[in-house]
């Protein structure tokens, strides 16, 4: 069962208007279906978007940030709880331990990493967390494309398709969380080779 959900999002606040609207819905939902938030730990960009709407609807909210961030200033003061780490790695163990689903909204590189990250978990078995791309204004339709190219040239397998789900809306992103059923997986090296 999905308690904690961690999400990767930008910092940037020049973005356009429509990616601080679905962050912000996603949030006030996150909260209505009592799921708890781990993210970042930042006041900026989509991802405080997210955490502060959340956070006024009453959620429980997690931030996790590297010490060098924390000194510029930027960290949120209403977490229930905060985690200063050491740098960008310890950062994302972090959050990895504290999550059980991801949901990667629109972000620069640091999302990407992250998520790619996570990813790889998954294939791997590291984790059999739920895994979702908040496509908003369909901002990761190039990223799926490549996605789905790695796969077609066989880079990866086509099992890999299900280690991760593609979001319209929070709404779906949501619905998704909600009726998630990790599948039974074991490292099995005949299936993560296999192609």
């Amino acid at each position: 069962m999905i308690k904690n959900v961690c999400i990767f999002a930008s910092s940037s606040n020049y973005l356009n208007e429509e990616f601080y609207k679905d962050a912000s819905e996603l949030g006030k939902l996150l909260a209505q279906n009592d799921f708890g938030l781990v993210y970042g730990g930042s006041r900026l960009g989509i991802m405080w978007a997210c955490a502060g709407i959340f956070k006024d609807n009453g959620g429980n909210l997690c931030g996790v940030m590297p010490e060098k961030l924390n000194d510029c200033g930027v960290s949120a003061k209403i977490c229930d709880e905060f985690y200063l780490t050491a740098g960008m790695r310890e950062r994302k163990a972090k959050m990895d331990e504290l999550s059980d689903a991801v949901i990667a909204l629109p972000g620069g590189f640091g999302t990407l990493e992250e998520v790619a990250e996570i990813i790889v978990q998954k294939q791997l078995c590291y984790n059999n967390k739920a895994i979702v791309f908040l496509n908003t204004c369909g901002f990761y339709d190039k990223l799926i494309d490549f996605m789905d190219e790695i796969i077609e040239k066989k880079f990866a397998n086509e099992a890999s398709r299900d280690l991760y789900y593609v979001a319209q809306n929070p709404s779906d992103a949501i619905e998704y969380l909600k009726t998630y059923q990790p599948q039974d997986r074991t490292f099995d090296k005949e299936i993560v080779y296999k192609r």
